[in-house]
C-alpha cells in the first residue's frame, strides 16, 4: 500500500506492536514529486524530505522508496 495514504495505520501499528515496521513509499508518490518539482510547484529536495521525513514520524522503522540513492547521497 502506498504509505502517504496509510499514516494513520503505520502510526497504530506503531502504538500496537513491537515489531519493526516498514513502509513502501510507492512509484505514485514519488512521481508526483518529481512532476510538482518539474513544474516549479515545490521544490524537489524539499519535497523529498518532507514526504521520508512523514512517514518516519507515523512510526515506520524503515522506508523503501525510490528517493533512496538520492536522499543517502544528500544525508551522507
Amino acid at each position: 500500500k502506498p504509505a502517504l495514504a496509510y499514516l494513520d495505520v503505520i502510526t497504530r501499528a506503531r502504538q500496537a506492536f513491537d515489531f519493526p515496521i516498514a513502509a513502501y513509499n510507492v512509484s505514485g508518490e514519488y512521481g508526483m514529486v518529481l512532476a510538482a518539482a518539474e513544474k516549479g510547484w515545490v521544490d524537489k529536495e524539499t519535497a523529498m524530505f518532507e514526504v521520508l521525513t512523514s512517514i518516519k514520524r507515523a512510526g515506520a522503522d524503515m522506508i523503501l522508496t525510490y528517493f533512496a540513492k538520492e536522499a543517502a547521497e544528500i544525508l551522507g
